[in-house]
């Protein structure tokens, strides 16, 4: 397989260019399925507190065998931790769980913009920063509102605005933000789950045309629009077709065919995040 491409995020760091998503995989069976992804290829484990495996993504990285430079690893503070002193403490005991010296990246879950403590977060992974406790540090789930208002407050912008993208949901205004910011795109969900539209003829054409599956047309179309996707998959198989998306180009025309998906109402739950909290 081809090596990754790789970003170069706005602090000098970098992230490859597809990473591994980890939620809901845990116990034996979760950290069999991280040793996999890691030997197909991923070098990025996107995790969280509120995921609860932690503990198995760091078992996962030990029993890969890969240096511990090789493998990235992602966590997110979680709503309950955005008090100052809190988030410090969060970012501490995902280090404990996770049996490692510093995250990769670090991200704010949400915002919960109605306790408004986010900025606290902010400062709290700026300071863990500077300790080198985190690599680098983002956010997910957060507006240009929530982005101008922690880059007002202490100066640094994220590196990294981790948001729900996909056909159904393409986010152009918050894609069109973060190029002008310097903020590379993170898309969860990346498919759309059980919206993914792996049969509407704007992705099984390209599909057809390229000899490959739907699910790596709309991974590629993610590539090429600059977005970081981080699919999650126990399956084998499925694992290294995600990570395959390398060898093919789509057209502009093709690229633009997928993104007209959108719908208005696209998000998979209601997830705003202006109203939509995660404690």
């Amino acid at each position: 397989m081809a090596d990754i491409p790789t970003y170069v995020l706005n602090d000098g760091t970098t992230l490859p260019a597809i990473g591994f998503g980890t939620y809901p995989l845990r116990g034996e069976d979760g950290t069999a399925a991280m040793v996999r992804a890691l030997e197909t290829g991923y070098r990025l484990l996107d995790t969280a507190v509120n995921y609860e495996n932690e503990t198995e993504v760091g078992e996962a990285i030990r029993r890969s065998g890969l240096p511990r430079d090789e493998v990235l690893v992602a966590s997110k503070i979680p709503g309950r931790h955005h008090a100052y002193d809190d988030a410090i403490a969060s970012v501490r005991a995902s280090l404990e769980r996770l049996g490692l010296e510093r995250t990769d990246l670090h991200l704010i879950h949400w915002p919960n913009p109605s306790r408004g403590t986010y900025v606290e977060a902010w400062r709290a992974l700026v300071q863990l920063q500077k300790d080198g406790l985190v690599r680098s540090i983002g956010v997910s789930n957060f507006t240009e509102e929530h982005l101008s208002r922690i880059i007002d407050d202490t100066g640094v912008t994220p590196a990294v605005n981790q948001v729900e993208l996909h056909p159904r949901f393409p986010q152009a205004h918050m894609r069109e933000v973060h190029e002008r910011l310097g903020i590379r795109t993170e898309a969860w969900s990346p498919m759309g789950k059980r919206r993914a539209p792996l049969e509407e003829s704007a992705v099984t054409s390209a599909a057809t045309a390229y000899d490959v599956s739907p699910g790596q047309v709309i991974l590629r179309w993610h590539v090429q629009l600059g977005s970081l996707p981080i699919p999650k998959s126990a399956d084998p198989a499925r694992q290294a077709a995600n990570l395959d998306v390398f060898g093919f180009e789509l057209t502009d025309d093709e690229i633009a065919a997928i993104a007209a998906l959108a719908e208005d109402e696209g998000r998979l739950f209601g997830g705003d995040p202006d109203t939509h909290e995660e404690m």
